[in-house]
């Protein structure tokens, strides 16, 4: 994988990254294995849906964790579905995705700088 054109730091600024917990985990009506995936951001922003591919994870195993979300990219159609928020991860060995996390408990909607 080539490294991308270097950026203005200002570019990852303007990303608006927060902490939520996921807390529902439903089969996605997509056309691709996904999964609709409802988080909690907190006080402030409240409950997101996103439609995201970690289907190689249970249900079970998504519910409760920590997970990054970007808020201010809008919303995207997913099929019939839409997602309110990009929840970021990294291809693991195999190809699949793997969400990104705080290795701690952090309050719900933080900013990840």
């Amino acid at each position: 994988m080539t490294i991308k054109d270097q950026t203005d730091y200002s570019n990852f600024l303007s990303l608006d990254m927060r902490v939520g917990r996921v807390i529902q985990v439903e089969a996605s009506k997509a056309t691709k294995p996904t999964h609709k995936i409802t988080a909690d951001f907190g006080p402030e922003i409240g409950e997101k849906v996103t439609i995201a591919a970690y289907t190689h994870y249970t249900a079970e195993q998504l519910l409760g964790q920590l997970i990054i979300g970007v808020m201010n990219l809008g919303s995207l159609k997913m099929g019939p579905e839409k997602s309110e928020f990009f929840c970021i991860g990294v291809p693991n060995e195999n190809g699949e995705a793997v969400p990104l996390t705080a290795l701690h408990d952090v309050p719900l909607g933080g900013t990840v700088y």
